[in-house]
């Protein structure tokens, strides 16, 4: 099957209201990425040194050779950078998540005591702080499971949390099939969290930020000072806290490094924005871990068959009669790039739609005399599609009086001989009055306008029919 697997859906419209406890109008994930001691390095068995996320500007890898600069630099969010951070945190009693790689959570001890100590959830960041990208499937699901193992070892229980970074397309299935996370943070791609299947497993995913970030303080364009940040911050709280007061509440994840905001001229925008958001009430800070207990206890994920998924037989024999006795709309239709996007109401009627659309003028005209004559003969002798006795029922066109079904039966007689199929109109749009008047309105058409309204209108009755069935 041709398949597109990006899925720019999401939510759509109306996402749902996420319920934080307490009311809350904002839910604000602070992310503490540990990385120092799990940078590239010959030390660490790699080709060369880092040249990510750092103050040295325009760095670059050295093959074969350690870069003492940069390993400085990321020293110092392990030596002091951390601390003053956690002197932050703790002192305001607000719990973070660690995104914790695995090799540098066991070359800091003395850090990894004081996360714990303080309740901050561990999660993984991988085995190591490199590039996953090019990194083979089976190399990549091996790095993960060593990542479990050494994290289990270090900390002293196995995380439940993932956040790779520097991830490869493969990443969030692998994590998923390892099957012990709880949430996994690969993504960027929304406000809330979301499941995804994943095989058999209904993975939850939080989505996490590069914008709300403080690595912008080493990428261009970025912040060169804490009041940038510091506004940046408060301007995405402001608008989402007001999304909450709106009965639409998010989540607002800020993602933070040692090394970068752990120096006191970049951390000054950190401490302002906290006391901003903790003069408003209504706000919790939770770990990526309450998230998740909080959204699988009141979003449980709920499996349904979805069209882009299903083999050709089954997608024709659900959704072939949506066009009146054209079941070959739906055969086309499957052969299509379908994707998230077709799995509702509106997505779907877009490919069946098309492949109406781009049909002979032969085979257009068979949809439009497939349907049947309102409440005309087939209706009377019970002879009609399930869909089309619902409909003709909604408007109570089967409950005529005789006078009035042989005025049906007199314009219907006239409209088809005139234009040469049956008059079609949306009855579920229509009262049986209305649909009276567009009766007589519409015979004096010229057939070629009533071809395309006749057109339009099934469309439309494909549309409320998929209503039904869909999201």
């Amino acid at each position: 099957m041709n398949r597109y697997p990006r899925d720019m859906t999401g939510y759509g419209a109306n996402p749902p209201d996420a319920a934080w406890p307490d009311n809350a109008k904002i839910a604000i994930s602070l992310v503490l990425n540990y990385e120092e001691g799990g940078e590239n390095n010959v030390l660490h068995g790699d080709a060369g040194s880092e040249a990510f996320l750092s103050d040295i500007a325009g760095a670059a890898s050295w093959p074969g050779k350690r870069h003492w600069n940069m390993e400085s630099l990321y020293d110092y969010g392990a030596r002091a950078g951390f601390w003053r951070l956690h002197r932050l945190f703790t002192s305001r009693d607000i719990p973070v998540t660690i995104y914790g790689v695995a090799s540098a959570l066991a070359r800091n001890p003395e850090q990894v005591a004081a996360m714990k100590s303080a309740g901050w959830e561990i999660a993984s960041h991988g085995l190591k702080w490199v590039e996953h990208k090019d990194m083979p499937e089976d190399e990549e699901r091996a790095a993960i499971a060593e990542a479990v193992r050494l994290h289990t070892e270090v900390v002293g229980s196995r995380p439940r949390g993932w956040y790779t970074g520097r991830c490869s397309c493969n990443t969030v299935r692998l994590v998923a099939e390892e099957d012990g996370f709880d949430w996994i943070s690969d993504t960027y791609d929304d406000d809330l969290p979301y499941w995804v299947e994943v095989a058999a497993r209904d993975q939850l995913i939080i989505p996490y930020t590069l914008e709300a970030n403080d690595m912008r303080f080493a990428t261009a364009p970025g912040y060169i000072e804490g009041e940038q940040f510091f506004q940046y911050l408060k301007d995405s709280f402001d608008v989402l806290y007001a999304e909450g007061q709106a009965g639409a509440a998010k989540m607002f994840s800020v993602g933070l490094h040692c090394r970068l905001i752990g120096r006191p001229g970049k951390i000054a925008g950190l401490m302002r924005f906290l006391d901003y958001a903790q003069g408003h009430a209504d706000v919790w800070f939770p770990r990526r871990m309450d998230i998740a207990a909080h959204w699988a206890a009141k979003h449980p994920h709920t499996r349904r068959m979805r069209p882009s998924q299903m083999d050709h037989d089954t997608f024709v024999a659900r959704y072939g009669s949506i066009f009146e006795h054209s079941p070959w709309i739906a055969s086309r239709a499957h052969a299509l790039e379908l994707g998230p996007a077709h799995d509702s109401a509106t997505g779907l009627h877009s490919a069946l739609t098309r492949m109406f659309r781009s049909a002979n003028q032969t085979e257009r005209m068979g949809v439009l005399t497939a349907h049947p004559d309102l409440a005309g003969k087939l209706a009377a002798a019970k002879r009609l599609t399930a869909e089309s006795t619902a409909e003709q029922a909604s408007a109570a066109l089967d409950a005529l009086t005789d006078t009035e079904r042989a005025q049906f039966e007199q314009l219907n007689t006239a409209y088809v001989a005139k234009h040469g199929f049956p008059f079609i109109i949306a009855v579920r749009d229509n009262s049986r009055d209305s649909i009276l008047a567009a009766f007589q309105t519409r015979i004096g058409n010229d057939t070629e306008t009533e071809f395309a309204t006749a057109c339009a209108q099934v469309e439309r009755i494909a549309e409320l029919r998929l209503k039904d069935m869909l999201p």
